[in-house]
C-alpha cells in the first residue's frame, strides 16, 4: 500500500505566525506555489494559508487603492490573524489512497504532514497528478 511519504513534498515554503500578508505573498510568487503552512520557531505546525484565502481577502480592484496604499495594508496584516488553524493533516504513513479521498471529499488542495507536531512535509493535488501521469506512463508504454 502505498504512503503519503513516496509523494510528499519536503522541501517547503512555510511562514511564521508573525509574518505578514505581504510575506505571504511574495512566497506564493516567487515560488509559484498556492499553499503556506504556519509554523513556530521549532517548526511545529501551526495553520496554512492558502492563495484561495488571500483572494477572499483581496482589496478589490474597483476600490481604486494605489499600489503603495496596498503594500501597506499586507505588510500590516500578520499571517495569525488571517490563517487557518483547523486543518486536516495526514503522516507519512497514512495510506495515500485516504489521503487523497480527503482531498477530494472536503475540496482541498493540500494536507500538511505532521508528525508529533512537527511539520515534515505538504502533500498537494499536484502531487498526485504526478503521480497519476506516472501510473499511466507505466501502463502505457508506447
Amino acid at each position: 500500500m502505498l504512503k503519503v511519504r513516496e509523494i510528499m513534498a519536503t522541501d517547503l515554503f512555510t511562514l511564521k505566525e508573525d509574518d505578514s500578508l505581504y510575506d505571504a505573498k511574495q512566497v506564493m510568487e516567487l515560488a509559484r506555489i498556492r499553499h503556506v503552512p504556519i509554523v513556530s520557531q521549532t517548526n511545529e505546525f501551526r495553520g496554512l494559508i492558502t492563495h484561495r484565502d488571500m483572494l477572499a481577502l483581496a482589496v478589490s480592484s474597483f476600490a481604486e487603492i494605489d499600489t503603495a496604499t496596498q503594500h501597506q495594508l499586507d505588510v500590516g496584516v500578520p499571517i495569525k490573524e488571517i490563517m487557518k488553524t483547523d486543518v486536516l493533516t495526514v503522516s507519512a504513513d497514512h495510506p495515500l489512497r485516504d489521503a487523497a479521498q480527503m482531498l477530494l471529499e472536503n475540496k482541498y488542495g493540500c494536507l500538511p504532514v505532521v508528525e508529533n507536531n512537527i511539520l515534515v512535509g505538504i502533500v498537494t493535488e499536484s502531487d498526485f497528478l504526478q503521480l497519476t501521469i506516472n501510473l499511466m506512463d507505466a501502463l502505457d508504454p508506447s
